[in-house]
């Protein structure tokens, strides 16, 4: 029988359903079909594609491996289906079906890298999905979306550009499609590393995360925030295990997350910046590069699709009910929005890795490859900033949102069923793969020998988290939101760039008019040379005698003759 990896890609699977969406966009019963069943479809597609290449073509003198599997590509492509299932039944009353179509067709996109067996293949899906995230920032159709997704897709333009450089500098270097583990060394795999990284959010052009995922709808965000930064993982694992620069990039991702969340107003943003902190994770452990940090990566990128989903479907159902993304002007929600509150602070500590979460099950993981390959100097970061994500994320956000004094005077109620039930959902995922690691680190390339619940382990996370609680109800009023703008580095090419521009740009003009009078006074010069010495009145215009004509010929021969017989 053909396996039906043999004839579409998963990816496509979903991509399909993406443009029946579109095409059918009038009616609603076929949609409600569609959301759900497409995710499902492809995610049994996916446990059907075997750890080969089974589907491949000709692409010049080389063989593209357009679908080969693997555990480490069957683990992202699988969480990767299950969040186009959520994020479809959470937005099942949005209704902007150019969303709901570029959703899908991004989330195909990632399958699509997922399985792709060679260069040009990864990065075919790559471009694919920059378009359609751009797309899914557009739909919700406001000036800040327009102009943050312009500014979204230049960054991943930008960064496609790169990486095709470099896998082109690569197959002329080495005549090799193939994905491998590479070491950055010279310009191709420098250029590649760089591409990938600016997907990942890493420094300097980390800005882009903050700037592009809030401007989004309520549920476009949900979309957002599980598919580009994980792919970006997903092919660092493949291409650069153990690149020790990594563990660096990752470590100033953790401490930017951490800085601008606490700064930022934006109950959205706030979870838009710690996404590039909980990416840093990831970064730091692939870059020890260890088969244990290697594993965490992979289940923290998949323990994090799910609680960042969670804490986003939360934050979406707040501003669906009340229209408000200002954190100061929330507060006191948990009374009318109880499912949606106790959703939001299950996020909340799976985020800051507390015991019976999913993000304590792949912290773990990461922090123990430190310990185990004695990077003091890595393992004491990771553990102050499990504890500054409890202060930020755990306790402030649900605070500052769902308790406290209520200044918004609104009383919304919990979301509508579809939405309350992709939230409900996805906080079991939560608790399930926290209380049931073993499901998540059997689906691991190399599954590990290692249990998260030793009584060291629990006992130790949490005097860690009661620590930093301490620390929060001790600060608290010093963590208190300001109805401020916080520059990042995007202030560079958003401001700073544009003047610059402005200020060359006008310089140019001048500079450009004096070269261009300097031009017009030679022109003019020559202008009148030759009137004056070839025009009516001139010189060589005038009336010669004949004998006068025939002695200058006589001097040009003499002339000619003295010089060649010299």
């Amino acid at each position: 029988m053909t396996q039906i990896s043999a004839l579409v890609p998963p990816g496509v699977i979903l991509m399909i359903g993406g443009l029946l969406l579109a095409l059918l966009r009038g009616a609603p019963a076929a949609r409600a079909v569609i959301l759900p069943l497409a995710p499902l479809v492809t995610l049994w597609a996916v446990w059907q594609v075997p750890d080969a290449v089974v589907m491949s073509a000709a692409f010049l003198d080389y063989r593209l491996d357009i679908v080969e599997g693997g555990a480490l590509s069957r683990l992202f492509a699988t969480i990767f289906a299950i969040m186009a299932f959520l994020g479809g039944l959470y937005a099942m009353k949005r209704d902007s079906v150019m969303e709901l179509a570029a959703a899908f067709i991004y989330a195909g996109g990632a399958i699509g890298v997922c399985f792709a067996g060679d260069l040009v293949t990864l990065f075919v899906f790559w471009e694919v999905m920059a378009i359609a995230s751009a797309t899914v920032i557009w739909a919700n159709r406001t000036e800040g979306s327009f102009a943050a997704g312009m500014r979204y897709l230049f960054i991943h333009l930008l960064g496609g550009v790169l990486l095709m450089a470099g896998i082109a500098a690569w197959v002329a270097e080495t005549g090799s499609l193939d994905l491998q583990a590479m070491t950055p060394t010279d310009v191709a795999t420098w250029l590649m590393l760089v591409g990938v990284l600016v997907n990942a959010g890493a420094p300097p052009l980390w800005a882009w995360v903050g700037d592009a995922y809030p401007e989004a709808s309520w549920s476009g965000t949900v979309f957002l925030s599980a598919f580009t930064t994980k792919t970006a993982v997903y092919v660092v694992l493949v291409l650069f295990p153990g690149v020790a620069l990594l563990t660096w990039i990752g470590l100033a991702m953790i401490v930017y997350g951490i800085i601008y969340a606490l700064l930022d107003n934006d109950i959205r943003r706030i979870l838009a910046y710690s996404i590039v902190n909980q990416v840093g994770f990831m970064l730091v452990a692939a870059g020890i590069g260890t088969e244990m940090a290697l594993n965490g990566a992979a289940a923290h990128a998949f323990a994090h699709i799910i609680y960042k989903a969670l804490l986003l479907m939360s934050a979406g159902a707040v501003l669906y009910q009340t229209g408000i993304r200002k954190a100061t002007d929330l507060g006191g929600l948990a009374k009318t929005m109880p499912i949606t509150a106790v959703c939001g602070i299950i996020g909340a500590f799976a985020i800051a890795g507390f015991p019976a979460t999913s993000g304590y099950v792949s912290k773990s993981l990461i922090t123990t490859a430190a310990a185990d390959a004695h990077l003091a100097w890595v393992w004491f970061p990771l553990e102050t900033a499990s504890a500054a994500t409890f202060v930020y994320l755990g306790l402030r956000w649900p605070w500052l949102i769902f308790f406290g004094k209520n200044n918004s005077g609104l009383t919304p109620k919990d979301p509508p069923p579809t939405m309350t039930a992709a939230m409900v959902l996805t906080a079991v995922l939560c608790i399930g793969v926290g209380i049931w690691p073993s499901a998540l680190y059997g689906l691991l390339p190399a599954p590990p020998d290692f249990s998260p619940y030793s009584v060291y382990k629990v006992v130790h996370q949490l005097q860690l988290l009661l620590f930093a609680g301490l620390a929060f109800f001790a600060l608290k009023p010093l963590l208190r939101p300001k109805r401020t703008i916080t520059l990042d580095f995007d202030w560079f090419y958003r401001r700073f760039g544009t003047f610059l521009a402005a200020e060359f740009g006008m310089r140019g003009v001048r500079a450009g008019g004096s070269v261009l009078d300097v031009f017009q006074g030679g022109l003019r010069r020559f202008v009148t040379f030759v009137e004056t010495h070839h025009g009516p009145g001139g010189l060589l215009a005038r009336t010669w005698a004949t004998s006068t004509a025939v002695f200058g010929v006589v001097l040009l021969l003499l002339i000619y003759l003295i010089i060649y017989f010299v």
